[in-house]
């Protein structure tokens, strides 16, 4: 059965990786599985076809065969429980890294997202400049307590496992703002996910596709 994904058809960040298609393009990389991508522009997310897949109208969506799923760390977990290499094989770390995968969208991602928000969706506001600071420290805290966490080690648990593949995909997320700088143990995890062949892969896929889909248009 063919898997099928679905990403902006022009990814708001050009093709740098942060939409979170990438995850999922990752996980299947790291998986061993091969994929179609469909394109799915800003009006189509909005139409009922597209509605069917993801009732929020976002993306990533994930179908294979008659299974139809959302949410990129849904997503994740599908993959990673169906072909190995992305869990561990013993009970206990694999439910650690069940755990970490929520940490790191519930407790790491939401305070990240609102960075973006505070920056480019309440710039223009008179309060914004006090929220931004808040927002900033909140940030620190986590990623405090997430260094502290990780020490010297090489990944979250053990080997690397979908859990790394969510919090680093997280974490990329603060790329642009520099604040990922301030924790060079955090900078430094990042660096060695990015340097797996499946996330390289992942990357570069996502970018031509978004290249293409430039070409294509006229851009």
């Amino acid at each position: 059965m063919t898997i099928t994904i679905t990403a902006f058809e022009r990814s708001p960040d050009g093709g740098m990786g942060l939409a979170r298609d990438t995850r999922v393009r990752w996980a299947l990389e790291e998986a061993g599985q091969a994929y179609t991508v469909l394109p799915v522009s800003f009006q189509a997310m909005k139409e009922p076809e597209h509605l069917a897949r993801h009732p929020f109208g976002q993306i990533p969506t994930f179908e294979e065969g008659d299974l139809a799923i959302f949410e990129s760390g849904a997503i994740i977990f599908h993959i990673a429980q169906r072909y190995p290499g992305l869990l561990p094989d013993d009970a206990n770390a694999r439910a650690r890294a069940v755990t970490w995968m929520f940490a790191a969208l519930s407790t790491v991602e939401p305070p990240i997202l609102d960075l973006a928000i505070a920056k480019f969706q309440e710039g223009d506001k008179p309060w914004s400049q006090d929220r931004l600071p808040l927002v900033q420290n909140r940030i620190r805290e986590r990623l405090g307590k997430l260094s502290d966490r990780m020490g010297d080690a090489q990944w979250l648990d053990g080997d690397f496992s979908a859990a790394d593949l969510v919090m680093v995909s997280v974490l990329q997320r603060l790329k642009p703002s520099g604040m990922l700088g301030e924790f060079p143990t955090l900078a430094a995890y990042v660096a060695r996910a990015e340097e797996r062949p499946a996330f390289q892969r992942a990357f570069a896929d996502q970018l031509a596709f978004n290249t293409a889909g430039k070409a294509a248009s006229g851009a």
